[in-house]
């Protein structure tokens, strides 16, 4: 091999991958490097070979490539893929004059699952569904989960009438499912939305809200049923939906309708801040006086541009709790407080945080902020301007859900944070899953060579728990340590409102 390179290049270092086998068959990638050995004449005399064994290396890019384009949960394409994918179709549709197909399935009945017999139950079913729905579609077809029990499934190349009874063949498969879970019964149904790609298709987000407003029509027609996309369907979505979600979200910030709840983070070993640590949650009262999840008003928040005025809510009356037990002579407590990526970077909210901080005389190293890597990565020149300025007032920070993209490593460099949030969808099939546990294995190490300490959430288990502690995550919060508790039960102190 050497004599190959000589006559090619001798004077020139030459690398070259191989795949070997040893006697028991297990693959092994090497990687041989040859260097030339010169005399003074600068003339080839001899090699020197190396040997390097880069099968761990390739095998964690390989699963990182895998990562940046699958869900985890269930292994179908994931919404960037799917969203690059459908791109693609778009332009196709446009130079071509191709005619596609956008289904958007949303489940029915999915969060009585959730709601009776957890998030693992859930999970659960989401995987059976997948596997049961990929076998009804096309080869050239694709099946992606989209987030939560929303699915989109892009059909090449069909026509309006052909993949009407696609879809219908999908609501049917997951009307015939049932979902079996300690001993309970369930079954689920499914909307779906249909819109076709031509020539005449808008953008990628005309795309999507058009194919969201179909299988919003379809809910409203009685669920469990198709429809095609017509154009008054998102008119009718704006008058039902959004403008109720703007409304009531308004109100809530007008009224004092949102409470806080805190979930404990719990060190694995023996840690220097002896304060007990909580992340401070956002819940909403409802109509009813029932209590509404951030999932179901977040993302009507974002969509209002209402984001800034909640997480100045929270910041207000987080402060203003610690400020009070600190006056009572109460333990202090460290606390993690969420922000959204479209409070980054504001002056109104840097102003609000050092004005409640002098305000309320909270020591600012008792708090740390929470943003996620999707916010940083949009403008981390922002991000780190953002966090530089709240550190020097001694704030920390966290990044959180870390490690889902490609990118997370290169742009951690880039953040002076002090905590890393590794991405739950690493966590919650842990103790069954040796990938997972190589990447949180690897985003530990790399976190801790940089000074940062790690955070693993969505801990629901002893196996998963015991399993973080050998890989030597720092701490660990979920369901199996503390569910999220009002905070007013944790201290006597007037909390509602500020």
């Amino acid at each position: 091999m050497c004599k190959e390179y000589s006559d090619k290049s001798p004077n020139t270092s030459q690398k070259r991958l191989f795949l070997l086998k040893n006697k028991q068959g297990d693959e092994f990638e090497v990687q041989l490097n040859c260097a030339p050995l010169l005399d003074t004449n600068r003339q080839n005399i001899g090699w020197v070979v190396a040997l390097q064994d880069i099968t761990q290396n390739s095998r964690l890019e390989k699963m990182l490539t895998f990562q940046a384009v699958h869900d985890t949960l269930t292994g179908l394409i994931n919404r960037r893929e799917f969203e690059k994918r459908l791109e693609s179709l778009i332009y196709e549709a446009h130079h071509d004059k191709a005619e596609h197909l956008l289904c958007y399935l949303d489940l029915d009945q999915f969060k009585l699952v959730n709601d009776t017999c957890g998030h693992r139950a859930g999970d659960v079913l989401l995987k059976q569904l997948s596997s049961l729905l990929k076998p009804v579609l096309r080869q050239s077809d694709t099946l992606a989960r989209l987030g939560g029990d929303e699915f989109g499934v892009l059909l090449t190349h069909c026509p309006i009438e052909k993949g009407l009874d696609i879809a219908e063949t999908l609501r049917k498969t997951v009307t015939a499912f049932r979902f079996s879970w300690d001993g309970q019964v369930f079954s689920v149904g499914v909307s779906i939305g249909l819109v076709s790609i031509t020539e005449a298709s808008g953008s990628l987000d005309e795309v999507l809200s058009h194919a969201d407003a179909a299988c919003y029509a379809a809910k409203d027609r009685g669920r469990n049923r198709v429809h095609l996309f017509q154009p008054d369907d998102i008119q009718a979505q704006e008058r039902q939906g959004q403008i109720q979600w703007a409304s009531r979200l308004q109100e809530a910030l007008d009224k004092d309708l949102f409470r806080l709840y805190f979930q404990t983070i719990v060190p694995l070993e023996n840690s220097d801040n002896t304060m007990p640590h909580y992340e401070i949650l956002a819940r909403m009262i409802g109509p009813q006086g029932e209590i509404i999840p951030p999932g179901a008003f977040i993302p009507a928040a974002e969509r209002f541009g209402l984001m800034p005025k909640i997480d100045q809510w929270v910041i207000r009356n987080t402060l203003a709790w610690m400020g009070d037990q600190l006056r009572q002579n109460q333990q202090p407590v460290f606390c993690s407080i969420n922000l959204s990526g479209a409070s980054i970077g504001r002056e109104d909210c840097l102003q609000l945080i050092q004005e409640q901080l002098e305000k309320r005389k909270v020591p600012a190293n008792n708090i740390c902020f929470e943003i996620t890597e999707t916010a940083a990565i949009a403008d981390p020149a922002n991000a780190a301007r953002f966090i530089t300025e709240l550190k020097g007032l001694g704030c920390q920070f966290a990044l959180d859900d870390f490690g889902s993209g490609l990118s997370s490593f290169g742009y951690l460099k880039q953040l002076p944070v002090d905590y890393l949030k590794i991405d739950g969808i690493f966590i919650q099939e842990l103790a069954n899953n040796r990938i997972d546990q190589a990447m949180v294995a690897s985003i530990n190490n790399i976190g801790h060579i940089m000074g940062l300490k790690t955070i693993a959430e969505f801990v629901e288990d002893a196996a998963t728990l015991n399993i973080l502690r050998q890989i030597g995550v720092d701490y660990v919060q979920g369901f199996y340590l503390s569910r999220p508790e009002p905070l007013e039960s944790l201290m006597s102190v007037r909390v509602m409102p500020r």
